[in-house]
């Protein structure tokens, strides 16, 4: 498969495993092998699937060097738009980029991803039934956490309000997001993002033998780690889980790795000098997909203390790859996890709560060990690249009511 290399477009994870979907789908040629005994997807399971083409469009503020293909099924189109055509002009420079392109391209549908940058936007100009989906709600984030006013945020927030009604249809990663918009739209779909298939691959490798598993723990690894990864930011709450945890660190052994950006703000200095001061706690900056697999390769569990999120990734990655989760309920991660089944909630406002799911997970191993197994079944059943991109492919042929072949999108 093309996607995996590294020299190819960078999408983001959500958006690159739903392209690694569609080149699956795209190639009815191959089947998912079985390993572990586990229920495989397979292409036959997923009914007739239509011709079709994916037409990839990116604006950039470089003049850059890029594939005609990313797959078989799949183009890619980068067009150079100034620095001048971008936010500070509301978009106008990029969306009138996409229309010249999409004009050459005549597809049947255009379907954005996200509201966050000029895809939303862009969309909204042309003249083909219009999709789009939303990943991040900057209006919901900035009526919980505010952005300063006519900061980028705000103005971003603002040609969100805008742009979505714009849509013939939203695909909701959540229904947190459904119930924020479906009165905005004439249709409305529950889709979650799609995981790398490299997660899933680990989730089998860790699970594979229970027993063997739960030694390897004991064995391997004498300081149980505790990953958070997400932004150093005041909506993901890392502060708040390092003073909650002071107490636990007295009696427990354990280490807190963080990962994600920390730019200069008053919260990300004040993060700092939080870790500064506690041996048990550790910064790692960004991590590339590579480094995260080997981070979760060698992880306990998986906190999120986020006092709001959509559809997480690293939740869905951590339940595919097999690493036992504790996310706050809010948003959406409700949509995501079944508690105790597959994960356990905790409450971003209530600091025992974050002692009281730390201390189960790294206390009862055997408990961990079957909630990550459940939750790596759910991650393969809802979250792999075929189920969503097939799903995709259905929402595709609703929207154009009957036109019954899809050329291009």
């Amino acid at each position: 498969m093309g996607f995996p290399n590294d020299d190819l477009p960078n999408f983001g994870t959500a958006i690159r495993s739903l392209l690694e979907g569609f080149e699956m789908l795209g190639g009815h040629g191959e089947t998912d092998k079985e390993s572990s005994g586990k229920p495989r997807i397979r292409y036959q399971e997923l009914g007739t699937v239509p011709p079709f083409e994916i037409h990839v469009i990116s604006c950039t503020q470089q003049i850059m060097a890029s594939p005609e293909k990313l797959a078989s099924n799949i183009w890619f189109h980068s067009l150079y738009v100034p620095k001048a055509g971008w936010l500070r002009s509301g978009y106008l420079g990029c969306a009138l980029a996409v229309r010249k392109k999409l004009r050459e391209i005549k597809p049947d549908l255009v379907h954005a991803q996200g509201t966050e940058r000029d895809c939303a936007l862009s969309a909204t100009f042309s003249p083909y039934p219009r999709l789009l989906t939303i990943h991040g709600n900057l209006r919901l984030i900035k009526k919980q956490m505010g952005f300063k006013l006519f900061s980028a945020m705000w103005f971003q927030s603002f040609l969100e309000g805008f742009a979505v009604p714009q849509f013939d249809g939203v695909i909701c990663i959540t229904n947190y997001t459904r119930e924020a918009v479906e009165h905005e739209v004439p249709k409305t779909w529950v889709v979650p993002n799609a995981v790398d298939p490299a997660f899933l691959a680990l989730g089998e490798k860790r699970l594979s033998d229970a027993s063997a598993r739960l030694s390897t723990l004991d064995s391997r690894l004498t300081t149980p780690i505790i990953l958070v990864v997400a932004n150093i930011d005041e909506r993901k709450n890392q502060n708040a889980f390092v003073r909650a945890l002071d107490p636990l660190a007295k009696k427990m052994n354990f280490q807190v790795r963080f990962f994600g950006g920390c730019e200069g703000s008053d919260y990300a200095r004040e993060f700092k000098e939080l870790i500064a001061s506690r041996p048990w706690c550790h910064y790692g900056g960004m991590l590339g997909r590579q480094e995260l697999l080997n981070q979760f390769e060698q992880a306990t569990m998986l906190a999120l203390p986020t006092h709001e999120d959509n559809c997480p990734m690293v939740v869905l990655e951590a339940m595919a790859a097999g690493v036992p989760v504790m996310a706050s309920k809010v948003g959406g991660v409700p949509d995501l996890i079944e508690r105790v089944r597959t994960g356990l909630f905790c409450d971003p406002c209530d600091p025992e709560s974050f002692r009281a799911g730390v201390k189960r997970l790294l206390g009862d191993r055997e408990f961990a060990h079957q909630m990550a197994s459940a939750a790596q079944d759910d991650a393969m059943r809802r979250f792999h690249p075929l189920v969503i991109a097939s799903k995709h492919l259905e929402i595709y042929q609703e929207l154009l009511s009957g036109k019954g072949k899809i050329n291009g999108c």
